[in-house]
């Protein structure tokens, strides 16, 4: 695994994590971080504000960075979290990195820990970024996408989705979409700033192409039900222009969704 390098700030949330009735985390000071080469936040918690007495030591896994939520970099200590029964394998870790050696981080990993709360607020799929903005906006543009020279979506009423940090997002109202190209997946997603992406579409070649928010947060609500493609996986024109492929954190296909 490669040496993590990580920027970390304080945070003023009070974070609690809960699985079943249990709080396993409840702290009012923890510690926001980010791996230089993974643009998505993690809480480091202090030892008093997470149940210690629930957590035993664990062997590392295999290929533990090879998942979305686990660390990205090396890790001092695993645990494994016991709770009513249940055995939560690799729950919880230490980083090997000095500033924050002393903090403990928890997985997001989805049926691992039930409810995640900022405040009273839930929270879905990762903290929030207190630096990220996401706006939705009507457009006009011209917008299509094709795989393999096969057309996949053409629409000159777009919303384009900007979101800090990622690839522009065009959504397409579904009567634009040729969904006799598309077949529904299982795959599931939770967005911090969206919502639930409960709707999932594989193209030819392409697994989980395509997905869709049937009821987004208030502040992307324009986006309801509209269907986006992943830039970094199909071709794109805007106003003619083809778009190069970007790279991003969900180029590589472990960062993606999967079936949840």
């Amino acid at each position: 695994m490669r040496v993590v390098h990580v920027r970390f700030e304080t945070s003023d949330k009070w974070v609690r994590a809960l699985v079943g009735d249990t709080a396993v985390v409840d702290s009012r000071a923890p510690i926001l971080f980010w791996d230089e080469a993974f643009p998505i936040p993690s809480y480091a918690f202090p030892r008093e504000g997470v149940r210690t007495d629930l957590l035993r030591p664990a062997v590392e896994p295999s290929n533990p960075g090879s998942n979305f939520f686990g660390p990205k970099g090396p890790v001092a200590e695993w645990f494994d979290l016991h709770l009513d029964g249940r055995i939560l394998s690799h729950a919880a870790w230490v980083l090997d990195d000095a500033d924050v050696r002393d903090r403990i981080v928890l997985t997001w990993q989805p049926g691992v820990i039930d409810h995640w709360f900022e405040e009273d607020e839930e929270v879905f799929g990762h903290p929030r970024d207190p630096h990220k903005r996401v706006d939705a906006l009507q457009s006009s543009r011209h917008v299509t996408v094709a795989l393999d020279g096969v057309a996949l979506a053409e629409t000159h009423h777009p919303v384009l989705l900007f979101e800090t940090g990622l690839p522009t997002r065009y959504y397409f109202p579904r009567g634009d979409v040729d969904f006799d190209r598309l077949s529904s997946s299982g795959q599931r997603s939770l967005c911090p700033y969206k919502g639930r992406a409960e709707e999932y579409w594989d193209a030819p070649g392409a697994t989980g192409v395509a997905w869709s928010y049937a009821h987004p947060y208030p502040a992307v609500e324009k986006i309801a039900g509209l269907v986006a493609f992943y830039n970094e996986l199909v071709d794109i024109t805007v106003d003619v222009k083809p778009l190069p492929r970007p790279e991003s954190v969900f180029s590589s296909r472990e960062n993606r969704p999967t079936e949840i």
